[in-house]
């Protein structure tokens, strides 16, 4: 009886999948993607965050969001904080800009409800067709190495050098060969297609920094005290908002409101989109199945998630592993969200993970936002310069606002140079605007406290 019900409710007989390749679908998933627990709250602690604060909020947003998203959009999606946006909350808003975190999440839940007011009138949609492919892989490709260089500089592997600002640390310390095989592990993990690859490859990691010396009388990775321990609420910053900041500095922050405005919009629009063609879930017509039940989801998410202490959800591009073991409908979400309910008992093991272990998996999540470059046609320096400048402006000036405004400067002079004003849409008109006026304000004040 209880089958049936759940077959009515979730429609497995109609999607063309069973209960059993549902539950292998959800721990798939659930080991492609767990590797945000331990990686989230590295890098919010970059913001002067409370780590285990923010691991006990990550698990606890995963699991309202991809439980939401089982049951509303009847999806077998995982959600969670998304990786890249973390990283622009840690060290674009907070440490460069010098936004006090208490004030950045209060950005990101402003970002949350103006999203939910645009999922539920359909507007969002419509918006996320006006920014030109070339600036969305611009700022993609920028935000995945600006990943990959946080991973290189925690674990050492990459230091200050006078000469060449940045070079590789010192190759007999253990901790950068220590990083350096893992550089070496995940990728290959993940090109076997090996399932879990890269919280394996953190395991693993993690185990042989339990027997390497960090050089201070210590190893690399100290023992847990316990295994198994209580979940924590997230005292240090729940419901910590700060949103007086924001009325007195509007016009300094309104840039980056803007920027994860459009992180949201594109990115759960493009894993969303990626997971269901890639698992033939897509209409004829070329629709995705129950969009605004998911695009609400993600929205109720990034509005609770910085009450709880961390930055915007969005649906992971891992959950196309499960959909590829045959999850079709919600299912799959209740068990994500059951392993991450899990994870809040063993949240004393996520904590002994060293930097040196994440590393790797940084790297991994880097490449796969870098491979946005292959939708460019290089060929056209139209299309091509200007997401070109957006990476590498922002990459070796470790800030992604100058990318991205001289990225859209370049698009909108390209465009008018070859006759094409007409066609520069009103947002990237603003955007332009908006970015290049914030680089100068952010000059100044860099020049006043210097």
């Amino acid at each position: 009886m209880l089958r049936q019900h759940l077959d009515r409710f979730f429609g497995l007989t109609a999607s063309g999948t069973t209960a059993g390749r549902e539950v292998v679908a959800g721990l798939t998933t659930f080991a492609a993607m767990v590797y945000c627990v331990a990686v989230n709250p590295m890098i919010m602690a970059e913001a002067g965050m409370d780590r285990a604060s923010v691991l006990s909020a990550t698990c606890l947003i995963a699991i309202f969001s991809t439980t939401l998203m089982g049951l509303l959009a009847n999806l077998p999606l995982g959600v969670a904080p998304a990786m890249g946006s973390n990283v622009v909350f840690a060290i674009i808003l907070v440490k460069q800009m010098g936004v006090p975190w208490q004030s950045a999440l209060a950005l990101v839940c402003l970002t949350g409800v103006i999203f939910m007011v645009m999922s539920l009138t359909r507007l969002r949609e419509r918006i996320a067709h006006d920014i030109p492919d070339t600036l969305r892989i611009g700022i993609q490709v920028a935000v995945g190495l600006v990943i990959m260089f946080i991973g290189m500089r925690n674990s050492g592997f990459v230091v200050p050098s006078p000469s060449t600002f940045v070079t590789m640390g010192p190759i007999t310390s253990p901790k950068v060969l220590m990083t350096l095989a893992g550089f070496i592990l995940t990728p290959v993990l993940v090109a076997r297609r090996v399932p879990g690859a890269l919280i394996l490859s953190i395991i693993a990691l993690t185990i042989v920094g339990l027997f390497l010396p960090d050089g201070k009388g210590g190893t690399v990775t100290r023992w847990p005290e316990h295994v198994f321990a209580l979940p924590q609420w997230p005292h240090a910053t729940a419901f910590q908002l700060q949103p007086l900041y924001l009325v007195q500095h509007i016009l300094y922050v309104l840039p980056m409101l803007f920027f994860f405005l459009c992180t949201e919009l594109f990115g759960t629009l493009a894993n969303l989109l990626g997971v269901v063609t890639a698992t033939g879930m897509v209409s004829k017509s070329g629709r995705i199945p129950r969009a605004r039940e998911a695009f609400i989801t993600d929205a109720a998410g990034s509005i609770l998630a910085p009450l709880l202490g961390t930055s915007i959800v969005t649906v992971y591009s891992e959950s196309i592993t499960g959909g590829h073991a045959g999850g079709r409908t919600g299912r799959p979400a209740l068990l994500i969200a059951g392993g991450f309910l899990a994870a809040r008992f063993l949240w004393s093991l996520f904590m002994i993970i060293p930097p040196q272990a994440t590393a790797p998996s940084l790297l991994m999540v880097g490449m796969m936002m870098f491979q946005g470059v292959r939708h460019l046609d290089l060929s056209d320096l139209r299309e091509s310069a200007p997401a070109a400048l957006t990476f590498i402006i922002a990459l070796l000036t470790g800030n992604l606002i100058n990318g991205m405004a001289i990225g859209t400067f370049s698009y909108t002079a390209m465009a008018l140079a070859t006759g094409r004003g007409r066609a520069i849409p009103p947002v990237v008109w603003g955007l332009c605007v908006i970015l290049n006026m914030l680089i100068v304000v952010y000059s100044r004040r860099h020049r006043h406290h210097a």
